[in-house]
């Protein structure tokens, strides 16, 4: 069952005071959900696992800088998780040798997998993060932050310190880069 986001803001305030037992129910409502997003990035229980823990750490530390008016609760931790896991496939240069295709992805939020398919995404992965470091530095975090952290435009502007028309062709001149990358 998907907690309000009172409940939420109510379990966070308490966690940034100290309160145990409230980042406990924080961590039983929501877990799920972030274990989710952390397999859909990564494919790979042992480092969803991972980054889900790490990502709690942070949750706990930082609770206290939350702000509501930047956005939910829930969009606040995902994000949280999701830079976690950006962090690890970006540390551990995750390349095809790398993957452990033999273990299937248990994530019940997507269709099966056939194993025949898993080399093709492993491909595709590898050619998206290659067509990735092709882009400048600011067409890459926009487009990160945007589909990959699920940011607005309007996020984006205040994580990066700029325009919003600047961060509306960042995205789209990125986009067009990432697109001719990807049919070459």
């Amino acid at each position: 069952m998907e907690q309000s986001q009172q409940q939420l803001l109510q379990w966070l305030y308490a966690t940034a005071q100290g309160n145990k037992q409230a980042f406990e129910q924080l961590y039983q409502a929501t877990s799920g959900k972030l274990f989710s997003v952390s397999l859909h990035l990564l494919r790979r229980n042992d480092w969803a696992e991972d980054v889900l823990q790490d990502a709690y750490v942070r949750i706990w530390h930082n609770a206290a800088d939350y702000h509501a008016e930047k956005g939910s609760v829930m969009s606040w931790m995902i994000s949280i998780t999701r830079y976690r896991a950006l962090d690890l496939l970006k540390s551990r240069r995750v390349k095809a040798e790398h993957l452990d295709i033999s273990e299937p992805v248990h994530d019940q939020s997507s269709d099966e997998v056939q194993p025949g398919e898993v080399i093709g995404l492993v491909r595709e992965k590898v050619k998206l993060d290659d067509c990735m470091q092709g882009l400048s530095d600011e067409h890459r975090q926009s487009i990160q932050l945007a589909y990959f952290n699920g940011l607005s435009h309007q996020e984006i502007t205040q994580h990066t310190g700029s325009a919003l028309g600047t961060v509306k062709s960042w995205i789209r001149r990125g986009l067009t880069q990432l697109k001719r990358c990807l049919e070459a």
